[in-house]
Formats: structure tokens, sequence, C-alpha cells
């Protein structure tokens, strides 16, 4: 697992995913001893915007990489090189999220225009506006594809207004209430979607829409949740801790493994590496201002960074 943290921003990922003969809850990749030959290094950047960059994600495929930020446009980059493949530039705000949906070529921005965007990105020359989708009141922080349903997507906002959008017919598919900073689908199954507001993450049956499990053990606000590629496990990462949850019997999810610091704060410009049974962390200092977003590729094994320094990084 990786963690990218600064003190009013964090994101958490999986760096590596579990074999199938193996409990996801033991597993956390190789070792991250040096003298056995591990390394993390960077292995290409780019200069990916005029402004900060405030997100990033890979397609299924591994092939493109989009990126959002402050200049109101989603960039996508060809993975192998970095080179730009197209530019789409119809928000009038900040774009807060990018992500791509795992099984249909298309990809998904909100943004502070209160608005969520669907994007047709099969052939990348020409890139084109799907859906448009009006309905928050308020800055549209966070959107993801469900994994089996391909039509539907959900999205929250600042009021913590949770919102499920048909793609098909453009229509509102159903609203609720419970996160208002970040929200991903269960992979696989899409069972469970996690919300996050204030210091905890909820997570809701997406069919009935009810709080399945309450997940409550941050000290300060939580900003960001990352599924494990089975969706058997969440992490969540606040300025003071990052956690690991299961789900058992009852309604309260168990913290599994923990990761603190001292000083309660984790480096503004840094990647955290953590093997969480070895209990061991490596801090790589990887931008020269907040990182802002993380994405894993697992066809490749990239690690992407996305920085208010205006780059973005790929790592291995």
């Amino acid at each position: 697992m990786s963690t990218a943290s600064a003190p009013y921003h964090k994101s958490v990922q999986w760096c590596d995913d579990a074999h199938d003969d193996t409990d996801p809850i033991d597993t956390v990749g190789r070792s991250m001893d040096e003298r056995q030959g591990f390394t993390f290094t960077v292995v290409n950047s780019i200069c990916a915007s005029t402004k900060k960059v405030t997100c990033c994600h890979f397609s299924s495929d591994g092939k493109l990489l989009a990126s959002g930020g402050i200049d109101k446009t989603a960039v996508l980059w060809c993975t192998n090189s970095l080179k730009q493949k197209a530019i789409l530039e119809d928000h009038s705000s900040l774009i807060t999220d990018v992500r791509f949906s795992p099984n249909m070529p298309r990809l998904a921005t909100s943004s502070f225009d209160q608005t969520v965007r669907v994007w047709h990105v099969d052939n990348v020359e020409s890139v084109y506006s799907l859906r448009t989708f009006v309905g928050h009141s308020v800055p549209v922080l966070s959107v993801d594809f469900h994994p089996n349903i391909s039509d539907l997507i959900c999205s929250c906002d600042g009021d913590g207004e949770i919102r499920y959008w048909i793609i098909k017919n453009g229509s509102g598919a159903r609203f609720s209430k419970g996160g208002n900073n970040l929200i991903r689908f269960q992979p696989r199954l899409g069972r469970y979607l996690a919300a996050a507001a204030g210091n905890k993450v909820s997570i809701f049956d997406v069919e009935t829409q009810l709080c399945r499990y309450s997940l409550k053990g941050h000290a300060k606000m939580v900003f960001d949740v990352c599924w494990d590629p089975y969706g058997q496990l969440l992490a969540s990462v606040s300025a003071d801790s990052v956690r690991v949850w299961t789900f058992e019997s009852g309604n309260e999810g168990k913290c599994v493994h923990q990761l603190s610091r001292n000083d309660n704060e984790f480096h503004a410009c840094s990647l955290e590496l953590w093997n969480m049974i070895e209990n061991k962390t490596m801090t790589i200092l990887a931008h020269d201002h907040l990182i802002t977003g993380l994405a894993v590729s697992t066809v490749n094994r990239l690690v992407a960074s996305a920085s208010h320094d205006k780059f973005i990084k790929l790592w291995k």
C-alpha cells in the first residue's frame, strides 16, 4: 500500500493486489527491504498543467492516464510516453475527480461547477461528451462508476448529498445523504458504496441505500478511501492515520491495520510505502508541493502521483 499525504489532503492506494490463494488481510506485497533488491523510483514525469493538478486515474487496461486540475480541464495521457492524447474542456470550474469505467470506454469527471460529465474515450482522437448531469446545488467532489452496472455512476457533493445517475437516458436514479468528501464503489461485486464524511466512513448498501457499516476511529477528517482489488478490505486516510478495515457481523467495521504518526501529520510532499504485515514504512520525497492524488495500474504495476506542483509522476 502507498499513501500520499498533505496537511489538508491525503490519498491512499493499494500497490499490490492479493493472490487468489492468499488471505487479502495478510497481503501487502513484497518486502520493502532494499537489501533484497526492492526499488521504487520515478520512471516518467511531466508538467501536466499550468495550474495545480488535483486528481488522476488509470484506465482498466493501463494504456491511458487521466488527470484533472484547477485549470478546469481533464487531460488524457498515453501511459507509456506521457504524451498528451486529448484535452476535455467543457467544465467551467476546477475538476475534483476523474474516474475511468472498469468495463466501458468511458471517463467521468466531477467539478466545482456542480456538474458531472461522462465522456466517450474509445477513440482518443475524437473524445466527446456523452452526458452532463445537473442536480447538485454545491460543488461536486467525487464520482465513480459501478463495477457491474455499466450504465450507473454515483457522485457526492460538499453538502453530503449522494446522487446516482443513469448514463443511458441521462436521468437521476435516486439520491441520499452521507458523503461530503469522497465516494467509491466496492470493486467486482458493487454491493457497497464507501462514503467519507467528517471523521468517519459509511458503507452503504447500493440497492437499499441503508448504511450497513460505520467505520469510526479517525480523530480528523477522512480525505480518501480505497478498496482492495477484491472488495474485501477498505483503507481510509486522514491527517492522523491510515486505517485498514474488514467487515464482519454487526454494523461496525473492524480496523485490522493502522499507521499513525507521532506528530499526527504525514509529510505533505511525500509518498509513504507501508508494508502492513512487517509494519514497516518507506518515505519518498516525491513532489515539491502537496500531493493531491494517487492511482495504481495493476496491469503495468505503475503508481501515478498528482500534485499542486503541476506535475504528474509515474513510479515503479
